[in-house]
């Protein structure tokens, strides 16, 4: 069976969800919580596990908010451990290298499948050499939301980190020790799980305003730390120093500027990446310098964007997860700055996500094709090191999507014949800028008339292909394994490429 890009995929794997048939799951689901009329507070874990039945092949679901600083899935994971449960099934919303317990639970077949939308560290080279005994599942944080919700992902039990909550059972993300800011990727979970634990390290009489309704709360675990805000910071959300980032960023906001982007009540979005906050700036120059006011920018929100609501550049921040603590700060305190859920974001079956209200996204890549799918979930050699994230939920949903790379990374050509992996589609990716030239999707011809006659360095992307050859030589093609150790699954729930298990042979 050929998917949506023209790559092979097994005739077993499931194509599209029907919009209508998750409506109708939906609505089924709405009322399916059959919990006590009063959350019920623990302060051990061994306990709460007893009272909640937990056992072998159960699913249990986090989120990555805390990120790298995130003492949750590690703390569930020792219970699990001890209790020698077997074949269960994790879905955090992303996956750290600070979770290290996951990767011994994955070699002693504790874990055996693993739902995520993002990876890397231990977890993701043991899922690469083929420990995961069962399937990894990457989704989108979009498509994530849309599996909860249609009932493809069941949860049987959510722990939510959560840094204050009231004695009512009401939860709080930029309120405490642990304050992480925005808590939109749990909101699917909270609302659709079978049953939902807060944990928390800081509990209080009474939450004035909360993120998280005791309505969906069963339980609240109260622990010594829930994590470390710190470990929120990705340690990349600094604007670039780099000459050769500073010049795709200069020439991206250039473009973007020359096609009448930047303009009154535009709305954007970036990675958090040292070159796409090298964009904003650029971008933030070009709207002072025309006295332009943008709608909105979304996201997850660094203080870059802060800084821009903050001096009136943009009427709103939608935000579902602080990549810093500058943005943490600025969700307490400024009321334009708006927590979203990823359902909200990017599930496909909302009736208006904010993806789908962008204007342009500024974007990376591992590696981009000849036929402009992007890969962000593997290295050439088929190593996991990432995820989409919300890559390919923007790409598909804004107007303009614009891939920014050096053409060459650590002797590695960007372009390849055909990616690794896919994680976007071609017919999502717009436009591709080098340091040494810019490419432009076929498919938008009305980019294409707009920049004939202009002074930008336009090229076919086959002809950056060849410049980068002439340069490196023609890297040798990996095999793949024919091993699949999981799945990428677009945004709506089809299956657009398969994970391999690394191979180091080469031809």
């Amino acid at each position: 069976m050929l998917n949506g890009v023209g790559r092979e995929v097994p005739d077993n794997v499931k194509a599209f969800v029907k919009s209508d048939d998750f409506k109708k799951r939906k609505r089924t689901l709405i009322d399916k919580k059959n919990k006590q009329s009063k959350t019920v507070f623990f302060d051990d874990l061994k306990l709460l596990f007893d009272e909640l039945n937990i056992s072998s092949k159960m699913t249990l679901s986090f989120h990555h908010h805390l990120r790298n600083g995130d003492k949750v899935i590690e703390l569930v994971s020792e219970e699990v451990q001890k209790r020698n449960l077997t074949d269960m099934h994790f879905a955090p919303s992303s996956i750290f290298p600070s979770y290290k317990l996951l990767g011994e639970l994955i070699k002693e077949g504790n874990i055996t499948d693993i739902h995520t939308n993002y990876l890397n560290g231990e977890v993701a080279d043991l899922i690469s050499k083929g420990f995961l005994k069962g399937k990894l599942i990457m989704n989108t944080h979009g498509g994530r939301a849309r599996a909860i919700e249609s009932g493809d992902l069941p949860i049987d039990v959510a722990f939510i980190a959560c840094p204050t909550v009231d004695k009512l059972g009401n939860g709080h993300g930029a309120i405490g020790k642990s304050a992480c800011g925005t808590l939109g990727y749990c909101i699917s979970d909270l609302e659709y799980g079978k049953k939902v634990v807060l944990v928390t390290d800081n509990v209080i009489d009474e939450l004035k305003e909360h993120q998280i309704n005791s309505e969906y709360v069963d339980y609240v675990l109260v622990v010594d730390s829930i994590g470390e805000s710190s470990g929120i910071v990705s340690g990349t959300t600094e604007v670039t120093k780099d000459p050769i980032g500073l010049k795709i960023a200069k020439d991206c906001a250039n473009l973007l500027d020359y096609l009448g982007l930047i303009k009154n009540d535009f709305s954007m979005q970036t990675g958090a990446g040292k070159t796409s906050l090298a964009v904003v700036k650029f971008v933030e120059e070009i709207m002072k310098k025309n006295n332009i006011i943008g709608s909105f920018a979304s996201g997850g929100i660094t203080k870059a964007y802060v800084d821009m609501l903050e001096a009136g550049l943009f009427k709103n921040l939608y935000d579902v997860q602080c990549f810093d603590l500058d943005a943490v700060n600025s969700f307490s305190k400024n009321k334009n700055h708006i927590a979203m859920s990823a359902s909200e974001y990017g599930n496909p079956f909302e009736n208006s996500p904010i993806c789908d209200k962008l204007d342009f996204v500024i974007l990376g890549a591992t590696e981009i094709d000849l036929d402009f799918n992007v890969n962000v979930t593997t290295d050439s050699m088929g190593n996991l090191i990432g995820g989409s994230g919300g890559h390919a939920d923007i790409a598909y949903g804004a107007d303009v999507t614009i891939i920014i790379s050096p053409l060459i990374k650590s002797r590695i050509p960007i372009i390849k014949q055909k990616v690794t992996t896919v994680t976007t589609p071609g017919t999502d990716v717009d436009i591709l800028i080098t340091e040494r030239g810019i490419a432009i999707n076929p498919l938008r011809k009305d980019l294409l008339d707009k920049l004939k006659n202009s002074q930008f360095p336009i090229y076919s992307i086959n002809d950056l292909l060849d410049l980068t050859h002439k340069i490196t030589g023609v890297p040798k093609q990996i095999i793949p394994d024919e091993k699949i150790i999981g799945y990428v699954e677009y945004r709506d729930g089809t299956i657009i490429d398969c994970l391999r298990k690394i191979n180091y042979e080469s031809k």
